[in-house]
């Protein structure tokens, strides 16, 4: 009785030892630290609000910057070469999650992580269907998945109506190289009738592009309205200062550009968008989910955002009710 006694109590004080020592190991190492590699195409405030809402998603969901996750950060400058050297600078790099903002990016990123285990992660993709990362029932076209800002374009053809019913030739001005545009270009042909108005498009192959195409454009229209097309976004400016000088209203797709001199958008908070971003990315990090099944998400609520400045500045007269619905109202304008 004593011998096994004896035994027992060494095999006991093995077990216990060996687990202190594992979790002592565990303790001296910390936290596994995940690498994740953001790519944005351009420089401009609804593409930076899905990166800080993006790592503020993560946060929420217990990834936080310097503990468990590193966040490596590049701006394509809507430079398509740019785009693929990043993505091949992460690969280079095995980062553990490959994040795409805006369509063109990610594009790059699933073309360059494509057979490998890396996920891939997107926002601010208006149709990934058209953009081919996702099939036609939603499902992920291989490891990729994430949000999609598809705008609404029925209320915001209800908004321009309504604000100026006498605008009859709506304006859009639209990068050929992004297929996010030209689908959200068909989809505003296909409600036109139904508002009385037509479409009036001007394509752009570059930023450099946009000052010849605002002059063609602006003389043919009675509105503008954006979408979330990065290039033009981004050489915004260039359309506000030469509509405001013909007195054309501008509207914009998101909130940002409507605190820069859009008058009025039926928008999308790209906060928030990045935020529903994160949340899936950190599923996927934590094995709780797949990028490879699971299917891509869209952010469905949209608000009326309105700048009482523009209105002052340009005279216009719009019924005061708009403010009253409004989500928000900027009274200024920021640059």
């Amino acid at each position: 009785m004593k011998k096994k006694s004896l035994l027992a109590l060494i095999i006991l004080s093995a077990m216990v030892f060996t687990a202190c020592s594992s979790n002592v190991a565990k303790t001296e190492e910390g936290p596994k630290v995940y690498k994740v590699g953001i790519g944005q195409f351009a420089e401009h405030g609804s593409l930076d609000n899905c990166r800080n809402g993006f790592i503020e998603g993560m946060k929420e969901a217990g990834f936080v910057e310097g503990t468990n996750v590193q966040y490596i950060y590049d701006n394509a400058q809507t430079d398509g070469s740019a785009a693929a050297q990043i993505y091949n600078k992460y690969a280079t790099q095995k980062v553990d999650m490959a994040m795409a903002i805006a369509t063109p990016m990610a594009q790059v990123a699933y073309s360059t992580f494509a057979g490998t285990e890396t996920p891939v992660i997107f926002t601010a993709v208006t149709d990934p269907i058209a953009a081919e990362l996702a099939n036609a029932d939603g499902t992920p076209a291989g490891n990729v998945t994430g949000t999609s800002d598809k705008l609404p374009v029925e209320a915001q053809l209800k908004l321009i109506t309504e604000m100026f019913p006498n605008a009859k030739n709506v304006g859009i001005l639209y990068t050929t190289s992004e297929v996010n545009s030209i689908s959200a270009i068909e989809e505003y042909k296909s409600l036109a009738s139904k508002y009385n108005v037509n479409i009036v498009v001007q394509s752009i192959d570059q930023g450099s592009d946009m000052p010849l195409a605002v002059d063609a454009i602006l003389p043919k229209v009675d509105a503008m309205t954006n979408l979330t097309d990065n290039t033009v976004v981004a050489n915004m400016p260039v359309l506000i200062e030469k509509a405001n000088a013909m007195k054309i209203p501008v509207f914009g797709s998101e909130v940002e550009q409507v605190h820069k001199g859009c008058i009025a958008s039926m928008g999308l908070d790209y906060i928030e968008l990045g935020k529903q971003t994160g949340h899936m990315a950190a599923k996927i990090l934590k094995g709780e989910a797949s990028a490879n099944t699971m299917k891509f998400e869209v952010i469905e609520n949209a608000s009326l955002y309105l700048n009482t400045k523009v209105i002052e500045n340009l005279g216009f007269d719009v019924d005061p009710s708009f403010a009253t619905r409004a989500a928000e109202t900027f009274n200024d304008i920021i640059q």
